[in-house]
């Protein structure tokens, strides 16, 4: 199947009240994975390659690359995403490797300098046809949006989309970035806010930490793309050091990712139930 538009994703699963998932890739693994996962559920997928699996690969090409090729095999639509880009330059490399959307990170700027960065980067990316995704976080705030206690006002973020003309916006209501447990407390009348007051899908970040009921009512609520990463790779490593474990002599690392690999998949289909992604 050819790669599908993020855009196309998004608005129709905002549209008919269904969950996106989003799930990074790290290695080649991953992408399989997470194709095959969403085989399995029947569901539309975003790959999601982030700036700091760029710099662990040492560029974005390789990965990128890689990480379309696999997304073009899938009989299910599937996007892949720039995720949580803070360089333009990145952004731009992105959209001429073929990129569908990116999701550009100026959330730790002050306010004015977050929207005219992000302004330039929508500019660049929209005459290209692809699909941007940015933060509103908290000024002065080194975590951005995902800052202990960080909340997003529903006037300020449709405020901020007029002015930057984002197709999706990030929000903070109650999430943090690599939860190794399910402790998170949404607010789930503040996501109802946005939803009403802002025109853009929204999008959840940190979600490994929110409980899978709690993914279900936060879509029922009204958030559209759905990151999760953390809880994913706690998935990939637990196969591995189980097989590891039992097969303590094994070297040929493809006796030992193949697990990973399964649990990896086992796990986005599974996710992707929650989420009521399948059209």
């Amino acid at each position: 199947m050819p790669l599908v538009s993020t855009g196309d994703i998004v608005r129709d699963a905002a549209r008919d009240g269904r969950g996106v998932g989003a799930f990074n890739v790290i290695q080649l693994e991953h992408a399989n994975a997470l194709v095959d996962g969403a085989e399995r559920a029947g569901a539309p997928v975003i790959l999601q390659i982030s700036e700091n699996a760029v710099k662990y690969h040492g560029g974005l090409e390789p990965i990128g690359l890689a990480t379309l090729a696999v997304a073009r095999t899938a009989s299910v639509p599937v996007a892949v995403h720039l995720d949580h880009a803070t360089k333009a330059e990145l952004v731009r490399e992105a959209v001429a490797l073929g990129f569908g959307s990116v999701m550009y990170d100026a959330s730790v700027l002050p306010y004015d300098e977050n929207v005219a960065a992000t302004r330039s980067v929508v500019e660049h990316c929209h005459a290209a046809g692809v699909f941007v995704e940015a933060e509103l976080g908290e000024v002065g705030g080194k975590d951005g949006v995902h800052a202990p206690g960080a909340r997003t006002d529903p006037a300020e973020a449709a405020a901020f989309v007029e002015a930057t003309g984002i197709d999706a916006l990030a929000i903070a209501v109650g999430t943090s970035h690599a939860m190794l447990e399910k402790t998170a407390a949404l607010d789930l009348d503040l996501i109802a806010a946005n939803r009403k007051a802002v025109p853009v899908p929204l999008v959840l970040h940190g979600s490994s930490g929110v409980a899978d009921a709690d993914l279900t009512r936060a879509v029922e609520a009204g958030m559209t793309k759905i990151n999760i990463a953390t809880a994913l790779n706690q998935a990939f490593t637990g196969a591995v050091r189980d097989y590891l474990a039992a097969n303590p002599k094994v070297v040929d690392t493809r006796k030992y990712l193949a697990p990973g690999r399964e649990a990896v998949a086992a796990e986005v289909a599974r996710l992707l139930g929650v989420l009521r992604a399948a059209a």
